[in-house]
């Protein structure tokens, strides 16, 4: 698995040949290393239908002709927007795509689309593919059923700490102990005033209070996972 940051949520994910896009708010997005105009996708996977998740999504998937994966309520909504390659899925459902299994999770918050149309529940990825297990978490609180997440044996697991619309950094400490991931990314901080956050302070956390590696990514810069 190579994963790219983009900023805020905001990721590319390459693996088995495929190139899978995650919540792609890339205009608009102070930290976004690329245009909507240029990045390539064979899928593209929204989490719920707030602005700075849905982003680009209907822009990139014609101009790709990506698949797009989200649950049923945004799929409709794509639809009526003229993108006519989508896959609907909902809460704790999985399905086999050509870079792996992708299972949708609890997410505890909100998914109103741009327009003021219901975005049905947001969601959480769990993807697994051939070279490990990576969870995403979306926009969400802190929620106990974690565990169970955690017992897919997590190779990483991608979560908020911005605080305010999510869990901050002492709920995503938390949230490590739970899923119990090899490597943690934190997500969703410091692209507005109201979500900054202390990085550096967050990684010294983890390491001195969790058993998982941080793993704070630049935007624009490909890892290969594990590390």
């Amino acid at each position: 698995m190579i994963l790219t940051w983009l900023g805020h949520s905001a990721y590319l994910l390459q693996t088995a040949g495929t190139s899978v896009l995650i919540d792609p708010f890339l205009t608009g997005n102070p930290h976004a290393p690329v245009a909507a105009g240029e990045i390539q996708a064979d899928f593209i996977v929204v989490t719920h239908g707030h602005g700075d998740h849905i982003g680009d999504t209907v822009e990139i998937a014609k101009r790709t002709e990506a698949v797009v994966i989200s649950n049923h309520e945004i799929s409709v909504w794509l639809q009526k927007q003229g993108v006519s390659r989508t896959h609907d899925m909902h809460l704790g459902g999985s399905h086999r795509f050509e870079f792996g299994t992708l299972k949708l999770t609890i997410a505890h918050h909100g998914s109103i689309l741009p327009d003021g149309s219901c975005g049905g529940s947001p969601a959480g990825l769990l993807f697994r593919t051939r070279s490990g297990v990576l969870y995403h978490a979306g926009d969400t609180a802190l929620f106990s059923d974690m565990r169970l997440i955690g017992e897919e044996g997590l190779t990483a697991a991608i979560l908020p700490i911005g605080d305010n619309y999510t869990m901050g950094p002492d709920d995503s400490i938390r949230a490590v102990k739970l899923l119990q991931p090899k490597v943690v990314i934190p997500c969703h901080y410091s692209t507005f005033p109201i979500i900054e956050q202390d990085v550096d302070q967050w990684q010294e956390r983890i390491r001195n209070e969790t058993q998982a590696d941080p793993l704070v990514m630049q935007p624009g810069v490909a890892v290969e996972l594990p590390v």
